[in-house]
């Protein structure tokens, strides 16, 4: 059975909008290890529609001598949670409806591998709710953004979470691995 891994860019007050506000710090090679790490023992993406919409044109015409992370976002399994979408474009990608944890369970059962998450707040935040997630790894920048989406939605349950890994880059950035449970 295949875990799911959540990576996401984060401002200090927990922020995960579209993270256009990150490219002032740099990427540092470090970050793209720790990310790698992940991915490389990933055989499935799960992405919610606004993700997947943001990602097909971004990655899907990127070679590996544009971007190393390239080949896997392109030959990847995806799995599209979504239901608006009625099809999906990127190659290897296929929609799997509305959410339904249920679903996602069977998904997790029928990966051979982990399965990567990039983005993608409200899946995130439901699959959070239904105890799917078996790791978070976020990368925590030194801004605070205020308003836009969270990570945890106002009003969600206290949660406990055990500490895997910490690393902090020269650019400001600090990168935490999390997983459920105390």
């Amino acid at each position: 059975m295949g875990a799911i891994h959540v990576h996401e860019f984060m401002s200090l007050d927990g922020v995960i909008d579209a993270p256009t506000w990150t490219f002032e710090y740099g990427f540092h090679p470090r970050m793209g290890e720790a990310i790698g790490a992940v991915t490389g023992r990933s055989q499935g993406i799960l992405l919610g529609r606004v993700t997947y919409e943001m990602f097909e044109p971004a990655w899907s015409t990127r070679t590996a001598d544009d971007d190393p992370g390239a080949p896997f976002f392109n030959d990847t399994a995806k799995y599209v949670v979504s239901g608006t979408l009625t099809g999906a474009t990127w190659r290897n990608s296929e929609v799997v409806g509305a959410y339904d944890p249920d679903a996602i369970r069977g998904l997790k059962e029928r990966v051979d591998g982990d399965i990567y998450v990039s983005g993608s707040g409200t899946l995130v935040r439901a699959m959070l709710d239904d105890g799917l997630i078996d790791g978070l790894h976020l990368f925590v920048y030194p801004l605070t953004r205020g308003a836009g989406p969270h990570l945890f939605a106002e009003g969600a349950p206290p949660r406990t979470l055990s500490l895997e890994a910490c690393e902090s880059y020269d650019n400001g950035v600090v990168y935490l691995a999390y997983r459920p449970g105390g």
